[in-house]
């Protein structure tokens, strides 16, 4: 994968923070801005899509729901006796 150079720049308790991630986890300090990135894009990007999907269903006119003896009524009539 071919990479750019950004530059950030951050004051002296988040770079530390940052290199104290980076610590933990035994990944480079670049790694883990790169995955802070893609878990960002995940959770705004990819969420928000999922999120107006979900409201696009909930807005959808649903049928009344039968009771459970009627459910149970309709198939046995459809596959016999359970």
């Amino acid at each position: 994968m071919q990479t750019e150079r950004v530059e950030v720049r951050l004051d002296r308790e988040t770079r530390t923070k940052l290199e104290e991630v980076a610590g933990a986890r035994g990944i480079t300090v670049s790694e883990v801005v790169r995955a802070m990135i893609e878990r960002s894009y995940e959770e705004e990007v990819t969420g928000a899509a999922r999120l107006q999907a979900a409201e696009r269903i909930g807005a959808r006119e649903v049928e009344d729901v039968p009771s459970s003896d009627e459910l149970k009524r309709q198939f046995s009539g459809a596959h016999g006796p359970s």
